[in-house]
């Protein structure tokens, strides 16, 4: 039965129902309506390199392998036996030749077809099929510029399509430099209590949290710089909201030293933003390198979300209405020195890591937002008590307007940036 969202979403006021981060009914719509339909984001090219190398995620709740296929191309395959539905990988990532189910033994290879079915003649008669029972395929897998997401829609538009202005954005994380990005470090992985919607909306829109939320955690992280520089990293910013659901924030300013002081970022971090600058400036323009490719948040329709300087990019697994589980990685130009891999592998887990210093407040906020949403209104009715403002700061007006921090003749990237919707 499909649920009526009309009553929990008054776009005049800018508000909405809490009911939409705990109600079940609601969530079970989510995942046929947007995680059975949407591109979804599974891993980063560098994760398999050789034919045969895996690594499972989820789409949605579903549990998929990724896999590199003998041919070099990428397989994305529902981690489910076809005969009795166990899966038929249990590991995070690895090399394998074949997946086989431990419950009764079939077999695949790395392009999903069954290969083996134990006792095929006495339990078959040699009569099965083997061609028609291969692991269930997504509907299509596609890359950009290292990064791998699929559907199971076959009717979803191509990727790109999908993505629409929001590549000039992307494109600021991953085609910085002519060697492109890995992933370094692993995957990092948590749980925590919250509704998916609350960490995807933070990262897609809500800066206005950051002073207050991370006050300490800052406060910390620059207790050794100069007190000017800090001031003088403060800028304004600039929110870019696309009509297809992704968006983005981040600080513009000339000074991209002390912006990326002031922020905490270490001193071998900076040295080398400022070593790439003509570099980067030639591929993206001086606009994108001191905007959306060294600092700011941002989020890929449904639940992809990354943070640009800090580069980190991660996952909101939904584990229910009120759950999640992130998959982080830690995402660095490839040409880049070792030391300085290094030093952005230990800065992103010190800061949005699994206990990061910012990361552990996001997790806290996402818990006790949940919580307050199912406190009973008196007499069952929906009072004020159940609604929340979806409004974030003043550069804000309403849910169906985009976001603008700037005046339209200062807006960088596509002419959508900052527009009604």
């Amino acid at each position: 039965m499909t649920v009526d969202l009309s009553p929990l979403i008054d776009v005049d006021r800018g508000l909405i129902s809490r009911e939409v981060f705990t109600d079940a009914a609601v969530y079970e719509q989510e995942l046929q309506q947007i995680f059975a339909r949407c591109w979804l984001f599974l891993c980063h090219e560098t994760q398999l390199t050789r034919p045969g190398d895996f690594f499972t995620t989820y789409m949605g709740e579903d549990p998929v392998i990724v896999v590199r296929r003998r041919d070099g191309t990428l397989g994305c395959y529902l981690n489910s036996c076809r005969h009795r539905g166990m899966r038929v990988c249990r590991a995070d990532a690895g090399n394998a030749k074949v997946f086989t189910c431990t419950y009764h033994g079939w077999s695949y290879d790395t392009q999903g077809r069954l290969k083996n079915v134990p006792y095929e003649r006495e339990a078959y008669y040699d009569e099965i099929d083997k061609s028609k029972w291969g692991l269930t395929e997504v509907a299509q897998l596609d890359t950009y510029k290292g990064l791998v997401f699929a559907t199971w829609d076959p009717a979803a538009p191509p990727f790109q399509d999908y993505l629409g202005d929001f590549r000039w954005y992307l494109d600021a994380l991953v085609d910085r430099r002519a060697g492109g990005t890995e992933v370094v470090g692993g995957v990092q992985r948590w749980r925590f209590k919250g509704n998916w919607k609350l960490a995807a909306e933070q990262f897609a829109s809500d800066n206005y949290h950051a002073p207050a939320s991370h006050a300490s955690a800052v406060a910390a992280l620059t207790k050794n710089v100069d007190k000017e520089v800090a001031r003088l990293g403060k800028n304004d910013g600039a929110q870019f909201s696309s009509d297809l659901g992704h968006a983005t924030g981040f600080s513009l300013g000339k000074n991209l030293e002390h912006k990326l002081l002031g922020r905490g970022f270490p001193r071998v971090l900076v040295d080398y933003q400022l070593s790439v600058w003509d570099e980067v400036v030639e591929r993206l323009g001086e606009q994108r390198f001191i905007g959306p490719a060294t600092s700011g948040h941002a989020n890929v329709f449904p639940n992809f979300a990354y943070l640009p300087g800090f580069q980190t990019m991660r996952v909101w697994h939904p584990k229910g209405p009120d759950e999640m589980e992130v998959y982080a990685w830690v995402l660095v130009d490839r040409d880049a020195p070792q030391d300085v891999k290094d030093a952005q592998r230990r800065f992103a887990q010190l800061t949005f890591g699994a206990s990061g210093a910012l990361n552990r407040t996001m997790a806290r906020t996402g818990r006790r937002s949940s919580a307050t949403c199912v406190v009973p209104s008196p007499g069952g009715s929906r009072s004020t008590t159940r609604w929340a403002s979806v409004t974030n700061g003043p550069t804000t007006t309403a849910i169906r307007v985009g976001w603008a921090g700037t005046p339209p003749s200062r807006r960088p990237g596509p002419s959508t940036a900052g527009t009604a919707s």
